[in-house]
């Protein structure tokens, strides 16, 4: 992707969320929230598991009539911080719904109204078809970017931030050593790619040329 139509994009982002706060700025803020908890209830029962083991089963190995109130406990406990996620989930699924919908209609009226000022020029240049895929497919494509792709990027930022933030207290050694794998990997994949793609399109040329040469051939 060129520089210009990142920094297009970037900025098509920052009017849209802008558009999106103007009219449902407490919606949204609810949103964040919910779905911090609901990451933060993801992370948590994950690490949890942890504890789980080694504070209220493994200590039950040796003993003949252990007592498994704790146990319970805990994962009541457990259960409580899932159904919580499970319900922060809803909840700003739910929310993001209404305003998407609320949105859709907001940003059709607008176009509508828009268009109303346009010169007769404009409608003659341009099919029906494409007119109304305007206020269709494009609309509808905005709303996907709304209601789903928006609290993704938002749910997978902080996932990665408390993933990390999580690795770091149960190992910062480890956590290094991930690190460093990672930017390896990364690395070495762009430069296998970037050999890979250049002999990949020599094959293809070749192999079009050797196809060519065996169908003159084989035609006399």
């Amino acid at each position: 992707m060129k520089a210009g139509n990142k920094k297009n994009m970037g900025a098509t982002l920052k009017r849209l969320i802008a558009y999106v706060l103007k009219q449902y700025k407490w919606q949204c803020l609810l949103v964040a929230l919910c779905i911090l908890v609901s990451t933060a209830a993801n992370i948590g029962g994950t690490l949890f598991m942890r504890n789980l083991i080694d504070d209220y089963i493994l200590p039950f190995v040796n003993q003949a009539r252990p007592d498994l109130t704790p146990l319970l406990r805990a994962l009541l406990v457990m259960a409580a911080v899932y159904y919580t996620g499970v319900f922060c989930t809803w909840a700003y699924n739910f929310i993001m719904i209404y305003v998407s919908q609320g949105m859709l209609k907001t940003v059709r009226d607008d176009l509508f109204g828009h268009m109303e000022r346009l010169p007769v020029r404009y409608f003659d240049t341009k099919s029906h078809g494409d007119i109304m895929s305007i206020y269709t497919n494009d609309t509808d494509t905005l709303r996907q970017v709304i209601s789903q792709s928006m609290p993704q990027m938002l749910s997978a930022v902080i996932t990665i931030v408390g993933v990390f933030v999580s690795m770091l207290v149960l190992s910062p050694t480890l956590t290094m050593i991930t690190v460093v794998m990672v930017i390896c990997m990364v690395f070495a994949t762009r430069t296998i790619s970037s050999k890979s793609g250049y002999y990949f399109v020599k094959q293809q040329t070749d192999v079009g040329n050797l196809n060519g040469y065996i169908e003159e051939m084989m035609e006399g």
